[in-house]
């Protein structure tokens, strides 16, 4: 996956590489329940940072940023689960786990620079 500069673009892409993930996994009930809960997770990362580009003041740039960044979080943690028990997909999902470590410190300095001190 190329990393473009743009993070509302690299945000969708991080989302659309979690749901092609899921695709390739076997269909145990454990993989069915955590890949839906990153989908949901992964997805909102990046509705989230929209959602802060439309802000309706620095209050809800923060409150949108922060809450992007807390999903990036729990997705790492569906990605974690999902790495440790399908250890034949382990370079797709060492790749996502990558990237939305990337993506949260990404959002952690922009909260850091945009926050007034």
């Amino acid at each position: 996956m190329n990393k473009p500069y743009d993070l509302e673009e690299r945000t969708f892409l991080f989302a659309r590489e979690c749901r092609l993930y899921i695709k390739t996994l076997p269909k145990t009930a454990s993989n069915i329940e955590d890949g839906k809960q990153l989908i949901r997770s992964s997805g909102s990362v990046g509705a989230n940072y929209i959602e802060a580009n439309e802000k309706l003041g620095d209050k809800d740039l923060t409150f949108r940023l922060k809450i992007a960044r807390k999903e990036a979080k729990e997705s790492k943690y569906w990605l974690r689960l999902l790495h440790d028990l399908n250890t034949d997909q382990n370079a797709y999902s060492g790749f996502l786990l990558l990237e939305v470590e990337e993506l949260r410190k990404i959002l952690s300095a922009i909260i850091t620079k945009t926050t007034p001190r």
